[in-house]
């Protein structure tokens, strides 16, 4: 099969798509043969040696909806069912420095990282989902969030901040986004109830979620003693003023992932796919990537 890697790291030049061996899943894991699959700033970020691995063969790609093609033993499904061959469904590879990612044609992830695919969108959008809307919800649940918290979500508009608020608001929390001024329109639309622009400095919120890594910046939004949450991991800014300082790891968590489908379904969470490029076009994925300016994931398509 085809799968893009790192052997060595540095910029989009380094991305390369090889052949390799099809996995097999052991026990308590399915195969997926890959519909599609998101690019992230942490495939980014593992690819410039972020996250070190020096030396090693690095597999790109957590996000993948798809269809399952293999089951190991003792895998258990939706309501205690096993998984077949066929169904349709998402999953999040935790793919810290492994072999192989989802960026490939087949991946094997454990059974309870998995999830039913959306019924309302088509394979593309639902690649999207599984990262970034599993950051959103930890981050929100480890910032133990009360009706009366008032929120500040830097990078409203990204990926992951758009999740924050679309659940943040769901749950009836007054949430402030913070963007840029053109971002407006869309970060009201997930449900911000007040915008600020990356030049307004208001401060005095009882909790920021930093989804934008603007670090320092965004913990001087929180009030004394309040809550600043960022979302990678070891990155976070030292504590001042008693603000109690962190950041959300995100994992697999099949069960959650299922709820979060069920929100999309319901109407509550929405999918933005910015472009999509052929599995071996990885490369040029990544300068687009860089480029930034994205409203939306970039997405590979096997």
């Amino acid at each position: 099969m085809r799968a893009v890697v790192v052997n060595s790291f540095g910029g989009p030049e380094a991305v390369e798509v090889v052949r390799t061996e099809v996995p097999e899943p052991a026990a308590g894991q399915i195969r997926i043969k890959v519909g599609a699959a998101a690019l992230n700033p942490v495939d980014a970020g593992l690819r410039s040696g972020v996250f070190g691995g020096e030396g090693t063969r690095i597999g790109l790609g957590w996000d993948v909806a798809g269809t399952v093609d293999a089951v190991g033993a003792a895998v258990g499904g939706p309501a205690g069912g096993p998984w077949a061959v066929g169904d349709a469904v998402v999953a999040l590879h935790y793919g810290m420095v492994e072999p192989l990612g989802t960026h490939a044609e087949y991946v094997v992830v454990p059974a309870n990282a998995v999830a039913k695919a959306p019924a309302t969108v088509d394979v593309v959008h639902a690649a999207t989902l599984p990262l970034n809307a599993l950051t959103a919800v930890q981050a929100l649940d480890s910032l133990e969030l009360t009706p009366d918290t008032s929120l500040l979500v830097t990078g409203a508009a990204g990926a992951v901040g758009g999740y924050a608020i679309q659940l943040a608001a769901h749950r009836g929390l007054s949430v402030t986004g913070l963007a840029r001024e053109g971002d407006e329109a869309l970060v009201r639309s997930l449900g911000a109830t007040r915008f600020i622009s990356g030049a307004v400095a208001e401060g005095g919120f009882d909790a920021v979620l930093d989804a934008a890594f603007l670090g320092e910046s965004a913990l001087a939004q929180a009030r004394d003693g309040g809550r600043y949450l960022g979302v990678i991991p070891h990155a976070e800014p030292a504590s001042v003023r008693g603000v109690r300082t962190g950041a959300v790891e995100v994992s697999a968590d099949g069960a959650q992932l299922a709820e979060l489908v069920r929100l999309l379904d319901a109407g509550v969470l929405t999918t933005r796919v910015a472009e999509t490029f052929a599995l071996d076009d990885a490369a040029k994925a990544h300068a687009r990537l860089a480029e930034g300016g994205l409203r939306g994931r970039l997405v590979l398509v096997p």
